[in-house]
């Protein structure tokens, strides 16, 4: 089951902080909703785990990041996969955008894709749908804050 998810945020950070904390394992990891783990393997790849909770089902997922078409600082793509054992699969990726709203100020846009399989596919769309635009929320406003105050 495949789903798309858009929004925008504006951080009151330069764009080249804002760049920094995206590329920065430890603020990911704060940020990422139920993050456990994340470890940097290169400057284009990490490992993470990640625990789920999705209507009544609660998954723990391993799985790969990539980081790919970097243009730093203005965009990159984040994707990943994850296996949560009986629970099922999520993968996804998002194109993340950067641009500069004067001097101390960046609007960062977003346009991410997920698919889920297994026993989490069989919850629904709407379920899945709005808990992804939750998750996805809580990752860009923390992921804003974290920057911020940093």
């Amino acid at each position: 089951m495949a789903l798309v998810i858009e929004g925008t945020e504006r951080i009151a950070a330069p764009i080249d902080k804002v760049w920094k904390g995206l590329n920065d394992p430890d603020i990911l990891r704060a940020c990422i909703p139920g993050c456990e783990s994340l470890e940097k393997k290169s400057d284009k790849e990490m490992s993470a785990t990640v625990v789920l909770k999705i209507g009544p089902i609660k998954a723990t997922f391993g799985g790969e990041v990539t980081l790919s078409n970097l243009k730093p600082p203005h965009s990159y793509t984040i994707s990943g996969e994850g296996k949560g054992g009986i629970a099922g699969f999520a993968k996804g990726g998002a194109d993340v955008t950067l641009k500069e709203d004067g001097p101390d100020a960046t609007v960062l846009t977003y346009a991410a894709k997920a698919d889920v399989g297994g026993k989490m596919a069989q919850l629904g769309s709407r379920l899945i749908t709005s808990t992804s635009k939750k998750l996805a929320g809580q990752f860009f406003s923390s992921f804003g804050e974290k920057v911020t105050e940093g």
